[in-house]
Formats: C-alpha cells, structure tokens, sequence
C-alpha cells in the first residue's frame, strides 16, 4: 500500500480511502466489521464516514453509520490508533437534521459532539462540511445558469465561513477534531476558507472531496491545480460514478439490490444517454484489455495527478475486493491512451 500525507496535515493515509456510507442499510454490522477489518489486512487506514449515513438519507437511517463505527471502536480499543477516522456534518435541508439549519459555528460544535458519541471515540482526526450553506455546482448543478451566481450574497456567506471556522476552532482546541476539510465545495469556497484562516488565525482546510471519475472531470484542471499548489489533499468520492462504470446498469439494467434500486435524494441524474454510451466504451476497453470495468475506472482515477487519496466503497466482500486489488498495478500507457480518446468524447457525461 502507498501512503501520501493528507495536505498540509500531519497525517500519513493510505492511497485508498474506505467508504462506509452503505453501513446501516444496505451493509449490517457484520458486513462493515468485515470490510474494516479485510482493509486494515491491505494496509488502508483511512475510514470516511458522515453524521448523514446510510444513503439514501432518512430520519430512520440518520446517524447509523458512524453507530456502526463506533460498535468496531468500542470492541477493538487499540486499533484506534491504526485509524485516520474522517467524517462529516451535514449541510442545511433535512428538517430531521437541526431542523434543516445552515452549517454555523454552533451547529458544529454540536454535531461533533454527537458524531464523537456515536463513533465512541474522543477525536475525529478530519472533520468535514459535506457541503456548503450555499447551493454549489454539484450533483449535476454543473451546467451553464444552472446556478445564478449573482443572486449569492457573497459577504454573508463569508460571514457564515468565519463563524464556521471559529467552532472549528474551538473543537480543534478542545482536541475533539484534529484537522478540517470540505466536500461538494469550489475554487470559490476553498479560497474563502483558506483566506479566513490565514487572516484570523484559524484552522486551515488540508482536504477537499468532492465527486471525480470518467464521467465526471468537472474538477480537472482548475480545482485540482489549486490543491496541488496550495498542498491541499483531493479526495475523490464515487470513482465509479454509483456504480455506473462497472456496466451494471447499461442500456436500463438495475441489478436486485443495487444502489439504482433504492431512492435518491437527487434521482437518478447520472443516468444518461451519455453516460450510458460512456460506459459502454469503457466496459468495451475494459475487455479488450482483460480487466474488469471496475479496475480500469478506478486504476485511472488513482493515477490521475493531483489526487491524493481515492474513496470506494462495497456492500459485498467481493466487490471489495476487486477495488482495492485495482490500485496494484499501474495501467498500461496504450490504454490509458484509449480511455483518453474516450474521456474526450465523453468528459461530463450528465
């Protein structure tokens, strides 16, 4: 396994991250000792989670992840160590979550708490806002005028960025959270942050996850050559687009118990024409080369430059599996010349 540091932190994490947000509803706890366990046999020390999970979100599954966590916690005391645990607070709109409340320096102080009790343990070592108080360009808000960026009060929201990071301070300091970093955010927010932090002193963002794969680059190279330069980690989350990139859903598939089978809290916006055809291609290049289509997507994502560490996840040993064994070895320099000929085609596919 190759181990990078997270940003400007002190913390060395694995290339691979694992995610969990499946644990709680479509994974038991079971499933999830084993999946953490099996990791740790492969040298990964990263765990993503949120106070959000399981996915889809409901009031019924709200805060079952991190419980599940905190059951292998409480049971394997000394491996926490072991572990660089990173989870999240939800953003505004659920009215079961703080009554749908916009992220403040209060509610941060409150939802680490509650994250800190359910993972039974007494530190969170990266502490994220899953995504801004603002809408931001993402799960499919991408496209021109899809957002009027002229009706965002910019001086309120940076208003709303410092009281944020004084909680973050003050969390910091009680040596409940170790470092802070963002998800679902832009160039715009991540500057905003780090301007803040220089200028009050306050805790300094080392890490930004936001959704990268095949069918979406929107974050190459404009994003991603600032965290580069700005040494601030990048950290991918659905490489393999849902699960599209592994072929399971071509040409209107859904596989019994697949994620395309249960509700979503943004539909199913990635199901595309496009994406369908994208997909296709890929499956075809897979074969061609004999690989699985899982392994090529998330063999390009790992080597893409400027990524830091690449988050997958599995509700089966099996599909686990196969994606860490992905990130063995480096793929061939004509294929990667296929797919690029292919991403061209299709580089945001929804």
């Amino acid at each position: 396994m190759k181990y990078v540091r997270l940003g400007s932190s002190s913390l060395e994490v694995s290339r691979i991250c694992l995610g969990s947000m499946t644990w709680g509803l479509q994974n038991n706890q079971a499933d999830a000792n084993a999946q953490i366990d099996y990791s740790q046999t492969q040298g990964i020390n990263f765990i993503d989670t949120a106070e959000m999970y399981a996915v889809p979100p409901s009031k019924d599954t709200y805060g079952k992840t991190e419980t599940i966590i905190g059951h292998w916690l409480a049971a394997n005391p000394s491996r926490r160590k072991e572990i660089v645990l990173a989870s999240k607070i939800a953003g505004p709109g659920f009215s079961y979550i703080r009554a749908g409340k916009p992220i403040s320096g209060e509610t941060v102080k409150e939802a680490v708490d509650a994250s800190l009790k359910r993972l039974q343990t007494d530190y969170i070592d990266l502490y994220q806002l899953h995504w801004p108080n603002r809408t931001s360009p993402h799960f499919g808000n991408h496209w021109p005028d899809s957002i009027n960026f002229t009706k965002v009060n910019a001086a309120e929201q940076t208003e709303q960025m410092l009281d944020i990071l004084n909680g973050l301070a003050e969390c910091v300091k009680a040596g409940k959270i170790r470092y802070c970093g963002l998800s679902d955010d832009t160039p715009w927010g991540l500057n905003q942050y780090l301007r803040l932090s220089e200028k009050y002193d306050l805790p300094r963002m080392v890490s930004i996850q936001n959704e990268f794969s095949l069918l979406q680059t929107k974050d190459w190279p404009y994003l991603i050559e600032q965290c580069v330069h700005d040494d601030i980690a990048y950290l991918p989350w659905s490489p393999l687009a849902t699960g599209v990139l592994t072929g399971k859903y071509i040409d209107g598939a859904r596989p019994q118990g697949s994620r395309w089978t249960f509700m979503q809290r943004n539909g199913l916006f990635r199901d595309s024409e496009l994406s369908n055809k994208a997909a296709s291609a890929y499956v075809d290049l897979a074969k061609k080369y004999g690989l699985s289509p899982a392994t090529l997507a998330l063999a390009w994502c790992e080597q893409v430059n400027g990524v830091t560490s690449t988050i997958i996840g599995a509700t089966t040993m099996t599909q686990l599996k196969e994606n860490i064994s992905a990130f063995a070895e480096p793929l061939p320099q004509d294929l990667l010349a296929d797919i690029t000929q292919v991403l061209k085609q299709y580089p945001m596919s929804f």
